[in-house]
């Protein structure tokens, strides 16, 4: 059974020898590679991808989705570049060839689209953010690169969660109608901040909550310690007030995934009674603090209990006639969907929808990537996130034994010997937590949040080592 379950999960593929094997990889790689020798600019190849994805990361919450794109764009044309003026073999993992896969069954839907033109827009944005994950999965190899680009994450995401939180003090009004008119919560201010949406904004602070509860760990000194705190305490503040059941959801999700982390990272250094216990009681603490704030708080109770009145809830009744004609639209085309992107939804979806409820997406991930690429595309999608969870855990296996075995080999990698290991279990926790997020909603596709996304995809997949490179470093430092 553990045996299946490595090749499931691509734990033990042999990818050093593949690489050295290819012809196509090896014709791809470094046919630039005098050029960039000679080229004073290219010296400095990994700051200049480390300030393109800084910029990306900087700018997305304030300004319009083109610009976003344009910066990716370079952001991709760059990764190209260094690919192909390449002076080493490719990092690639086995992240990467489940994110190809995913890649080309998207292309296959496109080629067989009842609606080609629009279905190739939604294609090209798919590359781009392809692209942008494997521009970041080699930057972020460094892992100094890797801590200051999510430091610039985490202090853009204080700024947006300061304004949001003062949007809730000065009690902001609605930019639309978020609220069901006829529900005791009709009045309710929800905060959105820079990103004019008030969902969008919860699944944006998904990942800077993760990531400041693993910079408490990660930070050195009290005084970025405090800042990480704070930052900590004023995104699920803000969250809070964005008053988004399907972020709450992921926020839930997002915690006991980073708590059981937690707990098997300490693991080795507690006592046995603790060993066995603290997990369920940190859970159980966890589950009676959440029905007490339910239970105490109206507006949170009245906001929660609406997730379970079925139609009773505008917002749901809308959810359920939607989520009704995409599953008649997967019917129709099971098997590879209709093409991605929301441009081919849009064309597609009027034939099936209901009467008076227009949407511009499927309002659920999963149901997206079905009704997109079919069931083979979400198979796919499923296996890439089945073997990245099981990459960073393995990873942050390696990285605990390290940190507390000395009989390990601390050369065997740059990231060993320290706490670069949290920044992986807040990764695995946002993704737990978005798709959570996920399940009810579709932001998950907007610029602002996708990009981040693939930035927790690419943080697991910068921490892979093959064999070969192991070995190489151990020789380095011998």
């Amino acid at each position: 059974m553990n045996s299946v379950w490595q090749q499931l999960s691509l734990a033990n593929l042999p990818l050093s020898q593949w690489q050295n094997g290819s012809y196509l990889l090896n014709w791809a790689i470094g046919n630039a590679r005098s050029w960039r020798e000679s080229s004073w600019l290219m010296q400095w190849a990994e700051p200049l991808g480390f300030g393109l994805l800084a910029l990306t990361f900087s700018m997305g919450p304030f300004v319009n989705n083109a610009l976003v794109g344009l910066l990716m764009a370079a952001g991709a044309a760059f990764w190209v570049l260094l690919t192909v003026s390449d002076d080493r073999t490719i990092a690639l993992t086995p992240i990467h060839l489940l994110v190809l896969l995913y890649w080309g069954i998207a292309t296959v839907a496109t080629a067989m689209s009842p609606v080609k033109a629009a279905a190739f827009v939604g294609w090209g944005k798919l590359t781009l953010y392809l692209l942008f994950f494997a521009l970041m999965a080699r930057i972020l190899r460094d892992s100094r690169l890797r801590s200051w680009l999510i430091a610039v994450y985490l202090n853009v995401a204080l700024v947006v969660s300061f304004y949001g939180v003062r949007q809730w003090i000065d009690k902001v009004p609605p930019l639309a109608t978020w609220n069901d008119p006829t529900s005791t919560q009709a009045d309710f201010t929800r905060v959105y901040s820079f990103l004019g949406n008030p969902n969008l904004l919860g699944s944006y602070l998904l990942p800077a909550i993760a990531l400041s509860a693993a910079a408490l760990f990660v930070w050195k000194g009290w005084g970025t310690k405090l800042l990480a705190l704070t930052m900590l305490v004023v995104n699920c503040a803000c969250l809070r007030y964005t008053d988004s059941r399907g972020a709450w959801i992921g926020f839930v999700a997002l915690l006991v995934v980073f708590l059981v982390l937690l707990w098997y990272w300490y693991s080795p250094l507690m006592p046995r009674f603790w060993r066995t216990w603290a997990l369920p009681l940190g859970l159980g603490g966890l589950a009676g603090a959440l029905i007490l704030g339910v239970l105490l708080v109206a507006p949170l109770r009245d906001r929660v209990s609406s997730m379970f009145v079925g139609r009773g809830d505008s917002s749901n009744n809308f959810r359920i006639n939607v989520w009704n004609a995409v599953i008649d639209m997967i019917r129709d085309r099971p098997i590879l969907g209709i093409g991605p992107g929301n441009t081919a939804f849009n064309k597609v979806y009027p034939l099936y929808m209901r009467p008076r409820f227009t949407a511009l997406s499927a309002y659920s991930v999963l149901l997206e990537i079905v009704v997109e690429t079919g069931f083979i595309g979400l198979m796919s999608f499923l296996w890439l996130m089945t073997v990245t969870v099981n990459q960073g855990l393995l990873q942050i296996k390696k990285l605990r034994d390290a940190q507390f075995n000395v009989s390990n080999l601390e050369e065997a990698s740059p990231n060993l010997k320290s706490n670069q290991g949290f920044w992986l279990i807040g990764a695995i926790a946002t993704l737990t937590g978005m798709m959570a997020h996920g399940f009810v909603d579709t932001v998950w596709y907007r610029p602002e949040v996708n990009m981040l996304w693939w930035l927790m995809v690419a943080i697991i997949a910068s921490f892979y080592r093959n064999p070969q490179q192991q070995n190489s470093a151990l020789t380095e430092s011998e």
